[in-house]
């Protein structure tokens, strides 16, 4: 997989401590992250929230599972996009989370935890009282009962929280003119799932969970859905073919390479399978098989920057550096210079050791952390290009901001002190080191705080 130093085809692994509320790495790549922008704009559009607005991360996780933490931003498990048929299903959830968004639903957790904390404390106070008056077994029967009361009042909130998400879906799919089947069929996968894992369907156990019974969302939503007049909307064709794309290329990311081929064999020459495979073949270190799988994808879409994007990276990662510039740099003017591309044209042209292509290097890798700031790998890849060039203070400042974001905030202290010893006080640079120092004295104090 691609971390840092090391990478593997197209995604970008990155420490959970880049995005502490999602208790996992995240996964990065270009073309996904640009399809799941494009299928949350219209959402947030009718959500009232704008274009652009919320951004959906990739969490490296193969869970069937998406949620909110905090601020715009939705987290989707990798296992709900290899679970979901449609692009159609995805916004489906994504609707959903969004209502959790607009509904203020992680600012207001609060309230539910605290109503359940009041409950629990009156009656504890009531259980010593019991207890003070000789009633031992009284007493523990109310603090008992006391617990009881108080989780059954936070699920029940919790529960309600995923009903107003659920019909808030309802009007986000409506507005953006999306039908609502494919919000349906996904219930049914998760209801599905539960029927297999043993989980009780029946009103009895519902109020002992966080979420409303899947079969009691389905009859509440598909009455709702098929009153909409979006509910024989037609799916959108090319945005479905970029999902059933970016479904295959997540598929052989993850999955190893016995497991890719068995679900995409080479028996089928259709794009997604294309993708999955060169995956699986440039993980078997079979080289020649994967480059023969790109090539098919480019002489299909030659001006695609995403397969461009790949061959360049197989060439790469097979010490091939100097050939993967031609692709790389194709896919770098195909997409304006995307942030999470560029750093691999960057690296490319370092591992070739000619020190002709410096210049050309740390200008695309400035590029990229212009748009993207938070972007480990080219901050990483543009302190070697400022450590070639004998600019110490500026790559101990890159490192710095490289640590900072892998989790390593005593590190980074280090290299934002020695950076800013070196460089010239007021500049610019200067200024983002005590910056870089004071963010990372604070994450240091945090940690020792919860420690």
């Amino acid at each position: 997989m691609r971390i840092l130093s090391h990478l593997a085809a197209a995604f970008v692994l990155l420490a959970a401590s880049a995005v502490p509320a999602a208790a996992q790495s995240i996964l990065r790549d270009a073309e996904t992250e640009q399809l799941l922008q494009d299928m949350i704009d219209p959402l947030a559009e009718a959500a009232g929230l704008g274009e652009g607005a919320v951004d959906v991360v990739l969490v490296s996780d193969r869970s069937i599972n998406a949620f909110v933490a905090g601020g715009q931003r939705v987290y989707v498990h990798a296992g709900l996009i290899e679970a979901a048929d449609t692009a159609n299903e995805v916004q489906g959830v994504l609707a959903h989370e969004l209502g959790h968004i607009t509904g203020g639903h992680i600012i207001r957790h609060s309230e539910g935890a605290g109503t359940a904390t009041r409950i629990t404390l009156l009656s504890a106070l009531a259980g010593i009282a019991a207890a003070f008056a000789g009633g031992g077994e009284a007493a523990m029967g109310v603090m008992a009962l006391g617990q009881q009361v108080a989780m059954g009042s936070y699920l029940s909130f919790r529960r309600d929280q995923e009903a107003s998400a659920d019909a808030a879906s309802v009007e986000y799919l409506s507005g953006a003119g999306i039908s609502g089947r494919g919000s349906l069929e996904f219930f049914r996968k998760l209801q599905a799932y539960e029927f297999r894992r043993g989980y009780r369907q029946d009103d009895e156990v519902e109020y002992m969970r966080t979420h409303p019974l899947s079969g009691n969302r389905i009859a509440v939503l598909r009455a709702d859905f098929e009153a909409d007049a979006a509910w024989e909307a037609p799916l959108d064709p090319e945005l479905e073919e970029r999902f059933r794309r970016a479904k295959a290329k997540l598929f052989g990311y993850l999955s190893t390479p016995e497991r890719t081929l068995n679900a995409y064999p080479v028996s089928r020459d259709d794009v997604p399978a294309r993708y999955a495979r060169a995956y699986a073949w440039h993980k078997d270190a079979r080289i020649d098989r994967a480059l023969a799988e790109t090539e098919a994808l480019i002489a299909l879409e030659p001006d695609n920057p995403y397969f461009l994007e790949l061959k360049g990276q197989i060439l790469l990662e097979s010490g091939r550096p100097e050939e993967a510039l031609v692709p790389l740099r194709r896919s770098v003017e195909l997409t304006n210079s995307d942030p999470l591309i560029a750093p691999m044209l960057g690296h490319a042209l370092i591992a070739t050791e000619d020190p002709r292509y410096l210049a050309e290097a740390e200008d695309v890798l400035r590029a990229a952390v212009g748009r993207d700031h938070r972007n480990p790998f080219a901050w990483y890849q543009l302190g070697v290009v400022f450590g070639q060039r004998g600019d110490i203070p500026r790559a101990q400042l890159a490192s710095a901001e490289q640590q900072i974001m892998s989790g390593q905030p005593r590190a980074a202290l280090m290299s934002a002190r020695a950076a800013e010893a070196g460089l010239a006080q007021g500049t610019p640079d200067w200024i983002r080191a005590q910056d870089v120092a004071i963010e990372a004295r604070d994450l240091i104090e945090r940690m020792e705080e919860r420690q």
